[in-house]
């Protein structure tokens, strides 16, 4: 992995390797990172974009990727059986690797602003199989306000819930995660 990529991870617990579909994600991003790298864009780019763009790298080492946002479009997991072994309840994943048992997400702008990251962290939490969550967010998502450019620092603030989630005495998480900036 190249030491000049703008495309950097972390992953929890700390105490443990990360696991070899991370650092393949990862590399996922890097022969994508052309297209997706968010570090001195002037505008941050959509999440669709950039599923779009890693998704046949993801598809290649064994992700079943969504590949719109109409119902049969949609990847979901369970998260509730009901009569007859039916799923009662379903969530919306991006991405999701079978053999790994590892649901990946990526969001844009909204992955810090709009609380999109709480809501893929206690998400993972409760869907069947999900034993690692890969939540992909933007290094920095530039936007305008009031006429001026603000940056984010989308992965620093998901590295830092990260590391209270995984490291406080309160909390046993029951997956492990990889936090990916792009």
């Amino acid at each position: 992995m190249s030491r000049d990529s703008t495309i950097r991870f972390a992953t929890f617990p700390s105490t443990r390797p990360p696991p070899t579909i991370a650092f393949e994600v990862v590399e996922a991003f890097r022969s994508e990172e052309h297209a997706v790298a968010s570090v001195g864009r002037m505008t941050g780019m959509k999440s669709d974009a950039v599923l779009a763009a890693i998704a046949p790298e993801l598809i290649e080492i064994g992700f079943q990727v969504e590949v719109g946002k109409q119902n049969h479009q949609r990847l979901e997991r369970p998260v509730f059986f009901g009569e007859n072994g039916e799923p009662t309840v379903q969530y919306s994943i991006d991405a999701f690797h079978p053999g790994a048992g590892c649901g990946l997400e990526v969001e844009a702008g909204r992955a810090w602003m709009s609380n999109a990251v709480y809501r893929d962290l206690v998400q993972a939490l409760v869907m069947v199989d999900v034993q690692h969550l890969i939540l992909c967010v933007a290094n920095e998502y530039r936007f305008r306000s009031a006429g001026r450019i603000v940056v984010n620092p989308d992965y620093s603030r998901t590295v830092e819930v990260a590391r209270a989630l995984f490291g406080h005495s309160r909390v046993k998480m029951p997956y492990g995660l990889t936090v990916v900036g792009y």
